[in-house]
C-alpha cells in the first residue's frame, strides 16, 4: 500500500452533502453583509415572486437571489443590463454547489453609493451623539417670528404660508432664499442657517420638495448638518416626503415629515386658542357673577344688622318711658294698698276708740309713707341719671349733633347703606340725604374727584 492510498484512508470521506454545507457555514462566517456593484444579467421572476440574477463585470460573475419578503421593499424595477449596487449575504445553495449572494437591497449603482456616504455621515454623527434627544430643544407654543430657509420658488414654502394664513396669521414669517440642490446648495444653506441664526427667531424651518436621493443630496451633508446643530433656535427639518429621511431630519430638533405637517408643529391653531379664551372669560364671568352675589348678600345682611342712632335713642327713650310708666304704677298701687288698708285700721279704731294708739298708727303711717316717697325719690333719680348717661353715650356716636351744625348723612335710596367713600358713588344713582330735621332724595349726575370738605385741591 502506498503513502497516498494510507492518507486517504486516514482522512473522513465527506459526502456532497456534507461538503456543501461546510462550505456554506465557512464563507458565511467569513463573510458577514457585502456591498456588491455590477451589470445586472440573466433577471429572472418565476411565479413565487423571488428575484434569481447574474451580477457581473468584465471579468467575472455571480449567482443572486433576492426573495420576495424583501425585493417588495425595493425601489427599482430591475432589468438586464442595469447598473447596480446590492447589499447582502455571501453564501452557497447546497443543492447545487452554487456560490451566491442572497440580496436584503438592491439600488440604482449612483444611488448606491449615495447610500453607502449616507449610512458612514450618519453613523459618524451618531456616534457623536448628535442624535441625541436630550440635544432636541422644544418648540415654543406661541412662536412671534419664524424663518424659512429654502427656495423661494418651491411649492414648499407656498404650503408652510398658507397654512400659517389660516392658522395663525400673527406670526411674522422671514424667508431666506437659497439653492435646495445642485453644486450652490451647499453653502448657500449654511449660509442661510447662519444669517437666521443672527435674527434670533423664536423657530427656523429648513424645507423642499420631495425628490430622489440625488435631488435631496444638499441635505446630507455635513457641512449643512453641523449648521443645523449650532442654531440658537429651534430647528424643524421639512424635507422631501414623508418617506424620505435626510441627515438633517436627524439633527434637527424636529422632523416634519412634509412642509405642511412642519407648519401645524410650529405653530398653534388661532381657532382652538380662540375657544380657549373664550372658555376662560365664560369661567371669569361664572366666578365674578357669584363672587358679586355672595359680596352683595352679605352687605344686605350687615345692612339689616345695622341700626341706625336716631333709632336707638328713639328705642331708649321709649324703655325709660316704659320703666317710668311702670314704676309710677308701682307707686300708685302701693300707696292705693297703704291707703286702703289705713281706712281700714281708722275704721277699726273709730269702732275700738284708742287713741294712743290712733295717734300712734299715723305717726307710723306718716313716717312710713315718708320713706316711701323717698325711696320712690330715690330710685326716680337714680333711673333719670341713668337716663342721662345713656343719652349722653349715645349722643357720642350719633350723628345727629353733628348733623345739627350743619352736615349731613347720605344713604343709597335702595341698600340703606350710608355712603362714606368715592367708590360708594356712581352717576346716575339715587341717594337720601338725611338731616337735622328732615331728609330729601337725590339723583347724581356728577362727581367732583378734587373736593375733599368744601376746599380745592392746591
Amino acid at each position: 500500500m502506498n503513502n497516498s492510498d494510507h492518507n486517504t484512508q486516514e482522512q473522513a470521506v465527506l459526502s456532497v452533502s456534507d461538503l456543501n454545507l461546510q462550505a456554506r457555514v465557512t464563507i458565511e462566517k467569513k463573510f458577514n453583509v457585502v456591498w456588491v456593484e455590477g451589470e445586472l444579467s440573466n433577471f429572472a421572476r418565476p411565479r413565487s415572486g423571488h428575484w434569481y440574477f447574474t451580477l457581473k463585470d468584465d471579468s467575472a460573475q455571480v449567482r443572486c437571489a433576492m426573495f420576495v419578503n424583501r425585493n417588495r421593499l425595493a425601489q427599482i424595477q430591475p432589468s438586464d443590463g442595469q447598473q447596480v449596487l446590492i447589499k447582502g449575504r455571501v453564501s452557497i445553495y447546497e443543492g447545487r454547489g452554487d456560490f451566491q449572494i442572497i440580496v436584503d437591497q438592491m439600488e440604482h449603482a449612483g444611488e448606491g453609493l449615495l447610500r453607502q456616504a449616507f449610512e458612514k455621515l450618519k453613523a459618524k454623527l451618531a456616534s457623536e451623539g448628535l442624535f441625541s434627544q436630550e440635544l432636541k430643544k422644544p418648540l415654543p407654543e406661541y412662536p412671534r417670528h419664524a424663518v424659512i430657509v429654502s427656495s423661494p420658488t418651491g411649492a414648499a414654502v407656498k404650503d408652510i404660508i398658507s397654512v400659517w394664513q389660516r392658522r395663525y396669521p400673527l406670526l411674522e414669517v422671514t424667508l431666506i432664499p437659497t439653492a435646495v440642490q445642485g453644486q450652490e446648495a451647499e453653502g448657500e444653506i449654511v449660509a442661510a442657517l447662519e444669517a437666521a441664526n443672527l435674527l434670533c427667531p423664536d423657530l427656523i424651518i429648513i424645507t423642499r420638495g420631495g425628490g430622489s436621493l440625488e435631488d435631496l443630496w444638499s441635505f446630507n451633508l455635513e457641512p449643512v448638518a453641523r449648521a443645523i446643530i449650532d442654531c440658537e433656535p429651534p430647528v424643524i427639518s421639512a424635507v422631501g416626503h414623508e418617506i424620505d429621511f435626510t441627515i438633517a431630519d436627524f439633527v434637527a430638533d424636529v422632523r416634519a415629515p412634509t412642509p405642511s405637517a412642519a407648519a401645524e408643529i410650529a405653530a398653534p391653531d388661532s381657532s382652538e386658542i380662540s375657544n380657549q379664551i373664550h372658555e376662560f372669560t365664560r369661567l371669569l364671568s361664572s366666578i365674578w357673577e357669584r363672587t358679586r352675589q355672595v359680596f352683595e348678600l352679605t352687605i344686605q345682611n350687615t345692612a339689616l344688622r345695622l341700626i341706625s342712632p336716631r333709632t336707638l335713642i328713639e328705642q331708649a327713650y321709649q324703655k325709660i318711658d316704659d320703666a317710668t310708666n311702670r314704676l309710677s304704677t308701682s307707686v300708685d298701687s302701693a300707696l292705693q294698698s297703704k291707703a286702703i288698708r289705713l281706712s281700714g285700721a281708722i275704721a277699726q279704731l273709730r269702732i275700738l276708740g284708742p287713741g294712743q294708739n290712733i295717734q300712734n298708727s299715723r305717726s307710723e303711717l306718716s313716717a312710713k309713707t315718708d320713706r316711701l316717697l323717698r325711696i320712690t325719690q330715690e330710685k326716680l333719680s337714680k333711673d333719670k341719671e341713668r337716663l342721662r348717661s345713656l343719652t349722653r353715650v349715645l349722643e357720642s356716636v350719633s350723628p345727629l349733633p353733628t348733623i345739627s351744625r350743619g352736615y349731613a348723612v347720605i344713604q343709597d335710596e335702595q341698600s340703606k347703606a350710608v355712603l362714606t367713600k368715592r367708590d360708594d358713588l356712581s352717576i346716575g344713582q339715587k341717594i337720601v340725604t338725611n338731616l337735622s330735621d328732615s331728609s330729601f332724595t337725590s339723583t347724581i349726575e356728577a362727581i367732583d374727584d378734587e373736593t375733599r370738605l368744601g376746599l380745592e385741591k392746591k
